[in-house]
């Protein structure tokens, strides 16, 4: 690859084909962080043998933010 060209990503081009937009994953990208606030506050209301699993499933949403809106990032970048 030449320096001050850009080959487009195998993996964009069907994403932006199929009519995924960026702003669909930054919006998908903000909602899990909601989502994850909501499971950890509700982490907090489960008995204690249950809260070690609640705590963890939500560390697991609160992963998938930055990988989305990355993902997003690159989708914009496509276009």
């Amino acid at each position: 690859m030449k320096l001050g060209t850009r080959e487009s990503s195998p993996l964009m081009r069907p994403m932006h084909r199929i009519g995924l937009r960026p702003w669909y994953l930054q919006a998908a990208s903000l909602a899990s962080v909601g989502l994850c606030i909501r499971l950890w506050i509700r982490a907090k209301t489960v008995d204690q043998d249950e809260r070690g699993n609640a705590e963890r499933r939500a560390l697991f949403v609160g992963l998938w933010p930055p990988m989305i809106w990355l993902i997003g990032q690159s989708l914009e970048q496509e276009q």
